[in-house]
C-alpha cells in the first residue's frame, strides 16, 4: 500500500499506511476522502493545515522496521562517498540485521545481496524490501564466515562480530580495486580487523574513521548547537583490494 507523507506545517511529519481510514494526530484528524484526494494542502477537523505529498526513498526508508541497531544514515554516507559505488555497482552485505545498509544501498546499485543468520533478521528484511520495492536486493540466509558465493564484487560491507574471520572469503569475491568496509562498534574490533588485513598483502587499509554529527538550531540572530549531538555509532574501516 502506498505511504503518504504528510507534514505539519511547523516541520512535524505523519506517515499515513492506509488510507481507508482516518488519520489521526495531536492536531485532529484528517479525514480519508481528503486523503486519497489530489491536493497539495489538507485541513484536519481542528482547521489545522498539513502539507501533502508522495513520499520519496528516504521518507519510506525511515519507516522501515528495525530489530537491532541501524548503521545511521551519516555513516552510510560516508561509505557511499568514500566507495563511489553507483547503478552500475555490484556489493555484498553482511550481516543484514534489519536490512537497513543493504536496503538502502540497493536503492543505488545494480544488485546488492545480503547474508544473515537469524532467520527472524531474514524475515524483517525481507518485509523492508517488500515496502520499499526493491527487487534488486537479494537476501541469504547463510554464514559468510563460511563462503561467500559471488565473484568479481564492487564493495563488501561487514556488520559483523568479527569481521577478521570473512577476509579470506573477501579476497576471492572482490574484484581488483574493489573495496571492503568493516563497521564495528568497539575499537578492539577494528584492531583484530586490520591486524589480520595488514597480514595479506592483497588489501590495503585506507582509513578508520567515525563521525560525530551536530545539529544546529537557527532562529533569526539565535545560532547554536542543540544541546545533545548524534555522537558515536560505530568505527568505519575502508579497505582495497589491490592485486
Amino acid at each position: 500500500m502506498q505511504i503518504q507523507k504528510v507534514l505539519f506545517h511547523k516541520g512535524k511529519c505523519f506517515y499515513v499506511r492506509d488510507l481507508d481510514r482516518d488519520f489521526h494526530t495531536q492536531f485532529g484528524f484528517i479525514k480519508k476522502e481528503d486523503l486519497r484526494k489530489s491536493k497539495e494542502t489538507v485541513k484536519s477537523n481542528t482547521d489545522r493545515e498539513f502539507y501533502i505529498f508522495i513520499p520519496s526513498f528516504i521518507d519510506s526508508y525511515k519507516k522501515i522496521k528495525r530489530v537491532p541497531q541501524i548503521i545511521p544514515l551519516k555513516d552510510i554516507a560516508a561509505i557511499v562517498a568514500e566507495t563511489g559505488i553507483n547503478k552500475a555497482s555490484v556489493v555484498v552485505d553482511a550481516g543484514a540485521g534489519s536490512g537497513a545498509l543493504a536496503c538502502f544501498l540497493a536503492n543505488i546499485c545494480k544488485r546488492v545481496i545480503t547474508y544473515e543468520i537469524r532467520k527472524d533478521f531474514v524475515e524483517v528484511v525481507k518485509k523492508n524490501k517488500e515496502d520499499l520495492n526493491l527487487k534488486n536486493l537479494t537476501i541469504k540466509n547463510k554464514d559468510i564466515y563460511e563462503k561467500i558465493d559471488e565473484k568479481n564484487i564492487d564493495l563488501i560491507t561487514l556488520d559483523l562480530p568479527e569481521p577478521w574471520k570473512v577476509i579470506k572469503n573477501t579476497d576471492g569475491a572482490l574484484k581488483i580495486g574493489g573495496f571492503l568496509v568493516s563497521y564495528s562498534p568497539t575499537i578492539p574490533q577494528v584492531g583484530d580487523f586490520i591486524n589480520e588485513i595488514n597480514k595479506n598483502d592483497n588489501f590495503h587499509h585506507i582509513k578508520t574513521i567515525e563521525i560525530i554529527e551536530r545539529e544546529w538550531d537557527i532562529e533569526g540572530r539565535k545560532l547554536r548547537p542543540k544541546s545533545q549531538p548524534i555522537g558515536h555509532s560505530g568505527f568505519i574501516s575502508f579497505v582495497r583490494k589491490i592485486k
